[in-house]
């Protein structure tokens, strides 16, 4: 597609988005758990800088690859074939090797910023099937919005709308919304407040993945197939014919 940044532009942002992402999460839940003995202290800011950075990275970074920074989100976009400059299997797995490397990058960064030996495995256990549950639901209902916004003509409104998800799903599901294969794997990385074992990545990833397949398929029932084109929207709008001048429209909308 004419005008659409070069491939190795593209895996670089999501690389780059991904460290940051993860950096994000991680060094927020480190800060927040050595300010806070208060779990809930420790979660509530973790999850405001952990949406907040999110929306400001996809804000950033969506004009050159999408932002996706979660391979969930690259599969089913790769899948629905929204986007039109639509990327092949080769293009999905650059995407998601970019976002691998980008997330272990990251804990890494985390753990070395507050002076942590960087590397050491996660201790938290999240293998009970209702935090699976959790997981799967966060996840569905990312894709669900994400997928949402694009078929209704929203995208703008992804900032935005994705981290306040973001951050309410932190809250309202079991197992604190990871909903990002990437980052879980990262997350395994660091011992700290937003770890997970690595003995517990299969089954997290493998709920986000059922996740991530139900939030695109009551996307296809609530929004149908495909996103709505602003094209179609402005032939939609000449067909109706011009619309009746109203006084309105004489008023000075600058003062």
């Amino acid at each position: 597609m004419s005008g659409q940044p070069a491939l190795p532009r593209r895996a670089m942002a999501e690389l780059v988005g991904t460290t940051a992402l993860v950096t994000v999460v991680v060094g927020s839940g480190i800060r927040a758990a050595g300010l806070s003995q208060d779990p809930g202290i420790a979660l509530l800011a973790n999850s405001l800088a952990s949406a907040i950075g999110l929306g400001l990275l996809i804000a950033l970074l969506s004009p050159v690859s999408g932002a996706h920074l979660n391979p969930v989100v690259t599969l089913c976009t790769w899948w629905s074939g929204e986007r039109p400059d639509r990327a092949g299997g080769r293009e999905a797995l650059t995407y998601i090797t970019a976002q691998l490397a980008g997330a272990m990058a990251g804990a890494v960064l985390a753990d070395v910023m507050f002076g942590r030996p960087p590397g050491i495995w996660s201790t938290h256990t999240r293998s009970a099937w209702h935090l699976l549950l959790g997981e799967t639901v966060a996840t569905a209902g990312l894709v669900l919005l994400i997928l949402g916004l694009r078929r209704t003509g929203r995208a703008r409104f992804a900032p935005v709308g994705v981290a306040a998800y973001i951050a309410a799903a932190i809250w309202f599901t079991s197992s604190g919304s990871f909903a990002n294969p990437a980052a879980t794997v990262g997350r395994s990385l660091s011992d700290s407040f937003t770890g997970i074992a690595p003995a517990s990545l299969p089954n997290f990833i493998a709920a986000q993945a059922v996740g991530g397949l139900l939030g695109a398929g009551l996307a296809v029932l609530l929004y149908g197939r495909h996103a709505k084109s602003a094209g179609s929207e402005q032939a939609a709008r000449s067909a109706a014919g011009p619309k009746r001048p109203c006084r309105c429209e004489t008023l000075d909308l600058a003062s």
